[in-house]
């Protein structure tokens, strides 16, 4: 990739736009940037982009990652990188959804609008049930999602408490109906509810893609680039202090900073952040697979989400807070004994053998903020005249995802003064 003193002895004068953070926010504003024809130099304190859609040292995602049709910016994104033929549907005829406590299994429409259909019906829909999940998407009085679906208790744990977990990674029994509401509202556009995948893994088919447009676009990428504190004067950013040197900034420079809150708030200790975090836990089984990729739901069960592809064999746990205290020889067993039900339920094509393969477990204990009743504590996009802020937590009308994350990154981009 190019390096910033090639770039700039090439384009003198032009102000430098430093990105902090290499995760989905950081590569959407630096990508924005660069190819609008702006001077870009990404850093990353680790050794590896993407942030908690990283993938792991051997490749392999750090747990499910989907996305839906209705994840605008993302697919935008991805089109812009050239990497959305790497994305596929795995499930076109619905969501096999596995059920712990009576061992069904049936096919589901993550549109309500295919629910005309008898066999694609999540457990519970009725119509008073469907109006009040409805309701959430409506101006109103937040409360949990428990409280307001407590009159339809099948429904809510068929569902909505699954779309709840996916969606804000928050236990329904404290989850904003409010921030549930913002996602309802993008679902009834067509094609909105189509779930897809990366075929490969996040790492080769998003990261490296975004990595690869970065350097096409003359941006420098500086990985285990740690910054250790700004200095600021008349409301400003002066100097950015990183491990190994000291950056000043001239009047044409500018800074994104797309952190996690808690290493925002270390940089710039007065910003408004979420302060309360969830859990995500990810499993990954080493088995190789012939058949396609595959994605399949439980509910009553450890594992909530299942992604099978040719590699090995992902779970994710969401709002996993008893699970994060876990080790791998308690969570291994039981994610398996389930997954062998449900692959079998579906007659999921492959070789599954009783023992479990070998397994990795990766928590991320801050994974997302919680997306609890009550004020959303939302930093100003611009907190110092040369200085934007980016990250999923910083997009106000999203939960804690990879399209907020894009979008704010891009908004970002956007904010900072020409």
């Amino acid at each position: 990739m190019t390096t910033a003193s090639d770039r700039d002895v090439e384009r003198p004068g032009l102000g430098v736009t430093h990105v902090v953070g290499a995760g989905l926010a950081g590569l959407a504003a630096a990508h924005a940037l660069a190819t609008q024809g702006r001077l870009v130099t990404l850093h990353e304190s680790t050794p590896g982009a993407g942030g908690r859609a990283r993938a792991l040292p051997d490749g392999t995602d750090n747990g499910t990652h989907a996305l839906i049709g209705a994840n605008r910016a993302a697919l935008s994104f991805l089109d812009a990188i050239g990497a959305r033929q790497f994305w596929l549907e795995p499930e076109p005829s619905g969501l096999p959804v596995f059920d712990m406590a009576d061992g069904s299994a049936r096919l589901v429409s993550l549109s309500p609008f295919g629910w005309w259909r008898s066999d694609r019906r999540p457990a519970g829909v009725t119509p008073g049930a469907v109006l009040a999940m409805a309701g959430m998407a409506l101006p109103g009085e937040d409360r949990t999602i428990a409280e307001t679906m407590r009159a339809h208790p099948a429904f809510l744990r068929g569902f909505v408490d699954p779309l709840v977990i996916a969606a804000l990674n928050t236990p329904s029994s404290e989850a904003s109906s409010q921030r549930l509401g913002q996602v309802l509202r993008r679902l009834g556009a067509p094609g909105a509810t189509r779930l897809l995948v990366a075929q490969r893994g996040l790492g080769p088919d998003l990261v490296e893609p975004a990595l690869a447009a970065l350097s096409l676009a003359g941006a420098a990428y500086r990985p285990g680039h740690r910054l250790r504190a700004i200095a600021q004067e008349g409301g400003r950013a002066t100097t950015l202090i990183f491990q190994d040197n000291e950056t000043p900034l001239g009047p044409a420079d500018r800074v994104i900073l797309a952190l996690p809150p808690w290493e925002a708030q270390r940089l710039l200790p007065d910003l408004p952040a979420p302060e309360a975090h969830a859990p995500i836990v990810n499993l990954h089984f080493a088995l190789e697979s012939t058949g396609p990729v595959r994605f399949l739901g439980l509910i009553g069960a450890l594992c909530q989400w299942v992604l099978i592809r040719p590699a090995g064999v992902a779970v994710t746990v969401s709002a996993g807070d008893s699970e994060a205290e876990q080790d791998v020889a308690e969570l291994a067993p039981r994610a398996w004994a389930e997954i062998l039900q449900a692959v079998r339920a579906f007659g999921v094509a492959g070789d599954w053998p009783e023992a479990p393969p070998p397994c990795r477990v990766v928590k991320e204990r801050r994974a997302t903020p919680r997306h609890r009743v009550g004020h959303i504590p939302t930093p100003p996009r611009l907190p110092l005249a040369n200085l934007a802020l980016a990250g999923d937590w910083t997009w106000p009308d999203l939960p804690a995802t990879i399209d907020a994350a894009i979008r704010s990154g891009l908004a970002a981009a956007r904010a900072l003064p020409a």
